[in-house]
């Protein structure tokens, strides 16, 4: 057995910054009211997640073995023997992401994508009330998914002792069988990652208003929160009249 490079950086940069960015979005959207001016940080930390998720899908085609969706399990029988193996012991070590994760990551990617489309329709004025609802329902829906996560990584660890969480930081996996190759680490792509993270944002923060919680954004403004400046104003008028 033999400590082998399986994550590239660029794969590794994406689930940290996923992972921040929802936790971020969904604690604003909990903890400050909607129609406080800080809530429209949820709306910015959203669509940066949906850039993050962007890029994955290119990777996913373009990057190296274990982080291209050709290399994910997704044959229910594949998620079926994998269970039975972490109840039971015993069962195939796989080298990327195993059954569970495959689905995981997915399913999370898919739904944040679904997020940023409700919202971004909130945004713009022109969604139904029960986009608002399926939206709320979406978010809480991952949040359950990635808490599965997390509960399954921790009974893969007590099952294998193989150091699995350490490799999504370091790259690396322990215990594999001899000869599993390495993947190169790809640091040009990590640091054009991070240039998207950084563009986005600043993109981001020069359209964005604080007066009115609005955003310009290709041209289209969009309604990141309640409009303070023009409540007071139409309050103001109607009490001049």
């Amino acid at each position: 057995m033999t400590t082998v490079r399986v994550y590239d950086l660029p794969t590794r940069i994406f689930h940290w910054s996923f992972a921040a960015l929802f936790v971020t979005a969904y604690a604003i959207a909990n903890l400050v009211d909607d129609d406080s001016a800080r809530f429209a940080w949820h709306m910015l930390a959203g669509l940066m997640l949906v850039a993050t998720v962007v890029f994955r899908l290119v990777w996913g085609l373009a990057g190296t073995r274990h982080a291209r969706f050709s290399d994910f399990s997704l044959r229910p029988s594949e998620l079926a023997n994998y269970l039975r193996g972490v109840i039971g012991g015993g069962g195939r070590r796989w080298a990327g992401h195993n059954p569970a994760s495959s689905w995981a990551a997915l399913s999370m990617m898919a739904i944040a994508l679904a997020m940023g489309a409700s919202g971004l329709s909130m945004a713009l004025g022109v969604a139904p009330e029960w986009v608002e609802e399926a939206h709320e329902v979406l978010a809480n829906a991952l949040l359950a998914i990635a808490l599965l996560h997390v509960a399954g990584l921790a009974i893969h660890v007590l099952r294998y002792r193989d150091g699995l969480p350490a490799s999504i930081v370091s790259g690396h996996k322990r215990d594999l069988p001899d000869g599993t190759p390495a993947v190169a680490p790809r640091g040009a792509a990590a640091l054009l990652l991070l240039l998207v993270l950084a563009g986005t944002g600043g993109l981001l923060l020069r359209g964005y208003s604080q007066a009115d919680a609005t955003l310009q954004l290709f041209g289209t403004r969009l309604q990141l929160g309640e409009n303070h400046h023009a409540s007071r104003n139409a309050s103001e008028s109607g009490h001049d009249d």
